[in-house]
């Protein structure tokens, strides 16, 4: 049986991410996570507000930055691989993922 996504989509291609690309994002992700652990420690010490506001926004620009990379790598697959695949059915897939990025920035 092959991998599905968790939505039942079609399965990702191997060339979709490279190991260089999973590194990075991985990368990016920790660094995330460290800046919500740490914005965690800072509402529980009660500190200025406008600090806080200023680590929320830093998680949100990398989070936005990371969405903005997968659809990137999500766009290339899809003018690279077009021919293999139903190219309309991925290509709305793509705008689907691009439209709920800009809806929720």
């Amino acid at each position: 049986m092959k991998n599905r996504r968790k939505n039942d989509c079609e399965p990702a291609c191997d060339a979709y991410l490279s190991d260089e690309m999973i590194r990075n994002l991985s990368n990016r992700l920790s660094r995330v996570e460290g800046h919500v652990r740490a914005i965690r420690k800072m509402v529980q010490e009660r500190r200025c507000c406008d600090e806080i506001l200023t680590q929320a926004s830093a998680v949100r620009a990398a989070l936005n930055r990371i969405t903005a990379i997968l659809i990137e790598e999500e766009l290339l697959s899809c003018l690279t691989s077009c021919g293999q695949m139903d190219a309309e059915k991925k290509l709305s897939r793509s705008l689907k993922a691009l439209s709920l990025m800009l809806k929720n920035s």
